[in-house]
C-alpha cells in the first residue's frame, strides 16, 4: 500500500498539466499494466516471498487488492472532504486492478 500512495503521489504530480478527464478504458488498461510493472520492479527488489505458504500466497493475492481499494477510497473521501481534486486511484476499481495485477505477477513469479 505504501508503494501505491508513492504512486498515486506522483502521477498528482504528473497529471497536473493534463486534467482533461480521463478515458475509463484506457485508464483501466493503464493501471493493469502499471500494476503488472509494479509487481515486476517489486520482485527485482524484494525476490523472495514474505508469505511462505501457498494459500497465504492466494489469500494476500486475493485480499491485498481490496484493503488497497479501501484505503484509497477513503483517503479520496478525505480529499473530496478537503476540497481537492480527485484522481483516479482515489476510486475502488482503479486500485483494485492496480493492486491485483501487482499481487498476480509477485504470485506467479516470485521465489
Amino acid at each position: 500500500m505504501v508503494g501505491e500512495v508513492l504512486f498515486e503521489l506522483g502521477l498528482r504530480g504528473l497529471a497536473a498539466p493534463f486534467r482533461k478527464p480521463a478515458n475509463p478504458h484506457l485508464a483501466t488498461i493503464g493501471y493493469v499494466l502499471l500494476g503488472a510493472l509494479a509487481g515486476a520492479l517489486s520482485l527485482w527488489l524484494f525476490p523472495s516471498l514474505f508469505i511462505h505458504s501457498h494459500a497465504g500466497r492466494i489469500a494476500n493475492a486475493v485480499v491485498t487488492p481490496l484493503i488497497a481499494g479501501g484505503v484509497m477510497v477513503a483517503i479520496g473521501a478525505w480529499r473530496r472532504g478537503r476540497d481537492q481534486q480527485p484522481v483516479l486511484l482515489d476510486r475502488f476499481a482503479y486500485v483494485y486492478l492496480f493492486a491485483l495485477a501487482m499481487a498476480l505477477v509477485r504470485l506467479r513469479f516470485g521465489a
